[in-house]
């Protein structure tokens, strides 16, 4: 399970090609392709570094709690596939 409540960012290796669709990510590490398939994980993913933890980057891209449980698998997979990464917590 993922969680949300943890410091997460995308791992240095992997590049984001923003498409009509949502995007795409290339891990160079490990030559794994994502594809990401709406916008709205597509803000979340980018922002998850500008916030204290996945949840609040899930909130500043305008996901309700109630509507949580897609976006929370999508970063799981993701993690799974090491193209995001937890980070180190800074001060907030």
């Amino acid at each position: 399970m993922f969680d949300l409540d943890r410091p997460w960012r995308l791992h240095p290796q992997v590049a984001v090609r923003p498409e009509p669709f949502g995007a795409l990510l290339y891990h160079f590490g490990t030559r794994k392709l994502s594809f990401l398939k709406d916008r709205t994980i597509l803000a979340v993913v980018r922002s998850l570094a500008d916030h204290p933890d996945a949840r609040s980057a899930c909130r500043a891209a305008g996901v309700e709690t109630c509507r949580q449980a897609p976006y929370v698998q999508a970063l799981g997979v993701l993690a799974e596939s090491n193209m995001l990464v937890p980070r180190e917590e800074r001060q907030w």
